[in-house]
């Protein structure tokens, strides 16, 4: 009689343990994103203008959680469209030297996918996952492309407390932007630690990147930040402040270089002013600061001609107005570049404006506007860029 009412107990709970699961993995939700853009590229130089037409869509699943655990699975593909596609990139072999560079190749691939655990203050993703980290300006998504940068990668978060956050992430794989043609294997460890205060939030952040090639190599960065807003609402004064460290070293190099950024702003209403100055440091010349896995796009002019940052280093100066118009939100940006190391044949970077209007249709469209205008100085080339695009998230 024993044995007997041991077996049923455990043959209901296996029967309750995979009704459960079952539950969770046919309960999730199912989401579509189509992303359709049109953009152009013209510069002053002998390759030919580009243009190019594609359609992003990423198809993804979320199941229910059990027991505090869940799982993710993303496909992402990007097609050309109309067969305009008169653009070149250059990792994917795609037109090498015909056209100016437009990143976003055709390809199908895993996005995301990952197994997630969460518990009271505690979550961890195990998977291939997008990461973000302070505004993409260390770590991002490059969410702009139509290949989105993601990771493989563990990651943690544990909040002790409601202001307090600690989040750890170990990389062993980049995937970077040009579909699976530039992926880097890493050996990658993010620190960041963040703490809000009546006044702003408070971040200290360890970033130890390592390509795992088999050559000695190691970018490390130790920065702190501090961004935050006045109480009062109309107008509210903006201010921010950061500033890193970063060494990179490889068998025969040894680099030392800084980071400073400081900024400020008023917002009234629904119109936002900011000034800025960012100081991406050089080592006499030699050696730029270095931020691999941002989203390089939304820094340093949306026309990407600083997307590495020269040996002589950059000093960015600049001006952001932001306000709503017609139910939408249109940007302008101007940008004053020079070098933090100036020698006698380089000193100007050049300067840019940037323009966007983005606005939301119902509950599940949205259209934009963007253009991009730079200016060269000692090195570069004049570039313009433009891009209209419609998107859609069911």
């Amino acid at each position: 009689m024993g044995f007997v009412t041991v077996f049923v107990s455990a043959t209901h709970s296996q029967m309750t343990y995979a009704a459960g699961l079952s539950n969770a993995l046919t309960d999730g939700k199912a989401s579509v994103n189509l992303n359709l853009r049109y953009e152009s590229v013209e510069q002053n130089n002998t390759l030919d203008d580009a243009n190019a037409f594609t359609l992003r869509t990423l198809i993804s699943y979320d199941t229910s959680s059990y027991k505090g655990f869940s799982a993710k699975i993303e496909m992402e593909d990007s097609r050309i469209v109309l067969g305009q596609g008169n653009y070149t990139v250059g990792p994917s072999g795609y037109n090498i030297g015909e056209y100016s560079v437009i990143a976003d190749p055709e390809h199908t691939e895993l996005d995301q996918g990952y197994i997630q655990y969460k518990k009271r203050r505690f979550s961890a993703k195990l998977g291939r996952q997008v990461i973000t980290l302070d505004g993409h300006r260390f770590v991002g998504h490059v969410g702009w492309r139509q290949d989105r940068q993601t990771f493989d990668a563990l990651s943690a978060k544990y909040n002790p407390l409601q202001e307090l956050s600690f989040h750890y992430v170990y990389i062993t794989q980049r995937n970077r932007i040009f579909a699976q043609d530039a992926d880097l294997k890493a050996k990658d460890h993010l620190f960041n630690a963040a703490y809000k205060t009546a006044y702003g939030t408070l971040t200290g952040y360890g970033y130890l990147l390592e390509v795992d090639n088999d050559a000695d190599n190691a970018l490390d960065t130790f920065g702190i930040s501090f961004t935050g807003g006045s109480k009062t609402d109309d107008p509210q004064v903006l201010y921010g402040a950061e500033y890193a460290s970063q060494s990179s070293q490889s068998a025969i190099t040894d680099y030392q270089v800084r980071y400073l950024k400081l900024e400020t702003g008023v917002k009234f209403s629904d119109t936002t002013a900011k000034l800025s100055y960012e100081e991406l440091g050089s080592d006499r010349g030699a050696y730029g600061f270095s931020t691999p896995l941002a989203t390089l796009h939304k820094f340093n002019g949306w026309s990407d001609q600083f997307l590495g940052t020269p040996a002589q280093g950059l000093i960015d100066s600049s001006v952001t107005l932001t306000s709503g118009a017609f139910d939408g939100v249109w940007t302008a940006v101007f940008h004053k570049f020079k070098a933090d190391a100036v020698s006698d044949t380089v000193d100007d970077l050049g300067s840019e404006l940037n323009l966007s209007y983005v606005k939301k249709y119902g509950k599940y469209y949205s259209a934009g506007i963007k253009y991009a205008a730079y200016s060269a100085g000692d090195i570069k080339t004049d570039t313009d860029k433009f891009w209209l695009w419609l998107g859609a998230t069911f």
